[in-house]
Parts: structure tokens; C-alpha cells; sequence
């Protein structure tokens, strides 16, 4: 098991049972809001090991007296970001965005309900950081419940099959004159998450039949930042370096 699986597990151990699909709303989005809460530390800790010694959220202590979530500033308005690493002499370089939908709808009996409203949020954060930092590697992590890979009918498809489509032309922005709304990688992450037992698998949008590591999608985001910023950092096995 990798370091960013070993973290990842314990996260999401930790969490509460998930409500039943019936619990009043605020009661869900608290336990959506759990995971959230849980999944960025996992991956600021990943990111610290991985060189990003700054990155954030972290416990008091690690980078600063307070390893909060960073308020940044954005083209319109400031924004807390689940994950970030920025530093004086470039601003923000790196920030990853978590979301999830974890019940399904009452109605229809599958997850879809609040897609549109988390693929807003997604291109929201994007939009306002791009435009204020149009060199920073955004990453974004859709996580599904793992029963939207089976939530399909014989007239619609699963809520993950539609998840991947309606982001994939948000996905992929490889310059940084792209266009402000896409995020240089998104990733669908299916979950199955209980205090004794932690499941998942994750695909980058655009391939919904290539399941990937948590180890590769990181890779992936830590050597854009070193092909953006050549003149500071190395990527060497997935661990930012300072160039040499």
C-alpha cells in the first residue's frame, strides 16, 4: 500500500457511519461535508511528503501556527480551497478541490440530483483562480458514492458515465493561457466509506473504463507544477525538487 492510500484509508475510516438516503438534508451535507474534512488533510500530508512542504490543510505547528485551509484570493472574490501550496515568490502553485455526492435522491432512486450544482462549484473555484493565477495546477476530485457505477436504467446511464461526460470538457487545460474554467486533471473517485473499511477506486475524467492510483494522479499534478514553474523545480519520481 502507498503512502497516499495508507493516509486516504485512515481518513475515511474515521468518518461516521453515512446517514441512511432518507436523513434529513442538513444531515447529509454535514456528512458530505465530513468527507471533504477529511480527505484534504490526507492529501496536504501526501503533498508535504511529496516536497510541497507548505501545503495546506495541516495540523498547528506543521506550516505556521495555523495549518488551516487557505482563504486565497481569487479574480472574483477569495475562496477557501480544500488543498492548497503557494508560496511568496509565486503565489498559489497547486490546489486540489474535493467534492462529493454520497446519497442518492429520494425521488429517483440514483445519484444524479446534485450533479450540475457540484460540477458549478468545480468550475467556480476554477474561474476565480485561474484568472488570478493563471500558471497554478488546479486538480479536482469528484467523489461518487460507489453505487453511482450501478445507479443505470434501461433509458439512462449510471450518474458516473454522466459525471464523466459533463466534466470532460473541463479537464485537460495543459497551458496557461487555457481557458480559465478547466482544471489541469479531474478525477472521479468512487467510495464506499464505513468506520471499519475504506474502498475506492479513481479515474481520471475522460476514461471511465482505465482505473488509475491516487500515487499516479498526484505524479501527474506534481510534474506540471515542475513543467510551469522550470526555473525552481525538478519532478523526480512524483517528489517536487528544487532545480538543480
Amino acid at each position: 500500500m502507498t503512502d497516499i492510500d495508507a493516509l486516504l484509508g485512515a481518513a475515511l475510516k474515521s468518518l461516521p457511519a453515512k446517514p441512511e438516503d432518507t436523513a434529513p438534508a442538513s444531515v447529509k451535507k454535514r456528512y458530505s461535508e465530513q468527507v471533504s474534512n477529511a480527505v484534504a488533510p490526507a492529501f496536504a500530508e501526501e503533498l508535504r511528503r511529496r516536497g510541497l512542504a507548505s501545503a495546506r490543510p495541516a495540523p498547528p505547528g506543521v506550516v505556521g501556527v495555523s495549518g488551516a485551509e487557505r482563504r486565497m484570493a481569487g479574480a472574483i472574490g477569495a475562496k477557501k480551497v480544500d488543498v492548497t501550496w503557494a508560496t511568496e515568490e509565486s503565489g498559489l502553485l497547486l490546489a486540489l478541490s474535493i467534492k462529493s455526492i454520497n446519497f442518492r435522491d429520494n425521488r429517483t432512486g440514483n445519484f444524479q440530483k446534485n450533479l450540475t450544482n457540484r460540477r458549478g462549484d468545480l468550475l467556480y473555484e476554477a474561474v476565480t483562480l485561474h484568472r488570478r493565477f493563471p500558471y497554478a495546477v488546479l486538480g479536482g476530485f469528484l467523489f461518487l458514492d460507489r453505487g453511482a457505477a450501478a445507479d443505470n436504467t434501461a433509458s439512462r446511464r449510471c450518474t458516473f458515465i454522466n459525471a464523466d461526460s459533463r466534466l470532460r470538457l473541463f479537464d485537460g487545460r495543459n497551458d496557461p493561457a487555457g481557458r480559465d474554467e478547466q482544471y489541469e486533471r479531474l478525477y472521479i473517485v468512487l467510495l464506499d466509506a464505513t468506520p471499519f473499511s475504506a474502498w475506492w477506486e479513481v479515474y481520471r475524467v475522460g476514461h471511465p473504463a482505465e482505473q488509475i492510483s491516487l500515487d499516479h494522479a498526484l505524479d501527474e499534478m506534481i510534474m506540471l507544477v515542475a513543467e510551469r514553474n522550470p526555473d525552481f523545480y525538478d519532478a523526480d519520481e512524483g517528489v517536487l525538487r528544487s532545480a538543480r
